[in-house]
C-alpha cells in the first residue's frame, strides 16, 4: 500500500507556533515608542503575530521577542511586513513580516 500526500509544502523553513510576547516599533515613523503583540509562529524566514492596531504592508519594523526560558535566546531583528489582515475572531490583526536583518543582543 502506497499513501501519497496532497499538500506539498513549498516553505524553506518549517514554521513553529510560539506563544510568546513581542515587541516592536516602526523604523520609518518619528513614533519611538514599542507597541506590544503576540508571536504565533516563526520560521527561519519569517514570522506571524497578532497585533491590536494594523501596521502598513512593506513597512520596516524593528523586533524584539523574549521567550521567556533560559533555553531559548532572545530575537531581535529588522523585518518587512508582507501581509496584514484583520482576525476573523478578536478585534486584532493578523501581521506577516520577512526577516531581513538579525541583530545579536
Amino acid at each position: 500500500m502506497t499513501m501519497t500526500t496532497e499538500y506539498a509544502e513549498k516553505r524553506s523553513y518549517r514554521r513553529v507556533s510560539i506563544e510568546c510576547a513581542i515587541y516592536y516599533k516602526m523604523l520609518d515613523s518619528s513614533v519611538v515608542e514599542e507597541e506590544m503583540g503576540h508571536v504565533a509562529n516563526l520560521s527561519g524566514r519569517g514570522l506571524m503575530f497578532i497585533a491590536e492596531r494594523g501596521v502598513p504592508i512593506n513597512a520596516e519594523l524593528e523586533i524584539r521577542i523574549s521567550p521567556g526560558n533560559e533555553l531559548t535566546p532572545p530575537l531581535r531583528a529588522r523585518v518587512k511586513v508582507v501581509r496584514m489582515e484583520k482576525q476573523r475572531r478578536g478585534g486584532g490583526y493578523e501581521i506577516g513580516a520577512v526577516i531581513q536583518q538579525t541583530y545579536e543582543e
